[in-house]
């Protein structure tokens, strides 16, 4: 397929996504069983259209004075900055399969409107409503941030020292274009993709299915470091989803010690049993029974809570959900994180520590959400967390907005990862 078949492709899945309010991924996929003359390629190349257009949304749209699913095509493609308009105007003209080229009105719409005059809003590619979450969070930076949120994002690994050292890693991977993460030490980096281009399936490589390495963004690698969890510790982590930072922890253990991993959804767990026999993690337990959580009440060194959240911190990876989200799915989520803070601290003995971490930008379910909660429960402390941090990583406080009772925030603008939000809080003898 061409540029302009591609093109036209990628309109049609938006209209799709559109019409039937379908998750991206699924839309994808049933454009693909449907079109099975499409190779590869063309797959990689009508998805990204597809991804920069929901990333782009906002922008895409204001340059073409409309927000339908061709003019965000067409603008996703402009804002590449790979063909002027005249120039896919030219690219399409000779492709029976395009979209019909830019007309006069959309060509004019385009003449008089460059980004860096639209309104804040439409720089940052975020929903109206979402701006005073943004402002709060970032201050006058909040442009800036959700700007980065609207980027492609890289590929991140995180060698499993339990089975392999990074440079070990990196040397099997040479051909990927690895390379060394900025902050978390043990973590490897594809940069993002450009074009056409798609990330090599890392998941196919030998080094993968002998457990050398995981996939994990860098921000959720460093939220299982400043967990702290040593060898011999007794650590829950009681929203372990598919097992990404259960697995950080026991590696981080040497495999001494107990991880607990719980969570409340029993089929997000379905993963974490191929990747711990892959990975070589052997102090994991699952636990998928009251009783058996139960037991663990006041015992344990760490409970690392990975709440469930709005996500706005992964939206370069997922952004279909930034259109999706609504203040009343904000606001559930704030409830439910209440109530797992409240029902995990029993599981902390005195001393221990109530780890909560979030992939949300939005300071309602950060540190919004931790204060309350030491409110509610005044056994529970804030650590010094830019002590935290300086003594995990040293040298990179630049990457990080910390607030010393308040916790560790890091962004894509920051720091190069997705958002992440981490606290750490000790429970007094």
């Amino acid at each position: 397929m061409r540029l302009g078949g591609r093109l036209a492709a990628a309109i049609e899945v938006l209209d799709d996504i559109e019409r039937r309010h379908r998750p991206v991924a699924e839309a994808l996929k049933d454009w693909g069983v449907s079109h099975r003359f499409a190779g590869g390629g063309d797959r990689a190349a009508i998805g990204n259209i597809v991804y920069d257009a929901l990333r782009y949304r906002r922008s895409a749209g204001w340059l073409l004075g409309q927000d339908t699913p061709r003019a965000v095509g067409f603008g996703a493609l402009l804002l590449r900055g790979e063909h002027s308009a005249a120039g896919l105007n030219a690219v399409l003209e000779d492709d029976r399969f395009a979209p019909p080229p830019l007309d006069d009105a959309e060509l004019k719409a385009l003449e008089g409107r460059q980004i860096a005059d639209a309104p804040g809003p439409v720089r940052a590619d975020i929903p109206d409503w979402c701006v005073p979450l943004f402002e709060r969070a970032f201050g006058d930076d909040w442009v800036g941030e959700g700007a980065a949120l609207a980027a492609r994002p890289p590929l991140d690994m995180r060698a499993n020292t339990l089975r392999a050292g990074r440079d070990k890693v990196l040397a099997e991977l040479s051909q990927t274009g690895a390379r060394p993460t900025t902050i978390a030490p043990d973590g490897l980096r594809i940069a993002p993709i450009s074009g056409d281009g798609r990330h090599p399936n890392v998941q196919a490589e030998a080094a993968f299915q002998k457990g050398w390495f995981e996939v994990q963004d860098e921000g959720s690698q460093i939220a299982a470091m400043l967990a702290g969890a040593k060898p011999g510790m007794q650590v829950l982590d009681y929203c372990a989803g598919a097992g990404g930072k259960t697995l950080a922890l026991s590696a981080a253990m040497d495999n001494h010690g107990q991880v607990f991993a719980q969570d409340a959804e029993k089929v997000r767990l379905a993963p974490i049993f191929d990747r711990l026999r892959r990975s070589g993690n052997r102090n994991v337990q699952v636990v998928t029974k009251p009783a058996e959580l139960a037991a663990l009440s006041g015992h344990m060194d760490i409970v690392l809570i990975d709440a469930p959240c709005t996500g706005s911190g992964t939206w370069r990876r997922r952004p279909d959900a930034k259109w999706r989200l609504t203040q009343r799915q904000l606001e559930t989520r704030m409830a439910e994180q209440a109530a797992i803070l409240d029902a995990a601290r029993d599981f902390v003995k005195p001393g221990g520590l109530l780890v909560y971490v979030t992939c949300s930008v939005f300071d309602e379910e950060n540190g919004a959400q931790t204060a309350a909660f030491r409110q509610r429960d005044p056994r529970f402390a804030a650590v010094d967390h830019r002590a935290l941090w300086q003594s995990r990583f040293p040298g990179h406080e630049a990457a990080a907005r910390i607030d010393p009772e308040g916790g560790i925030r890091l962004s894509p603008a920051r720091s190069g990862t997705d958002g992440f939000y981490f606290c750490a809080m000790r429970r007094q003898a």
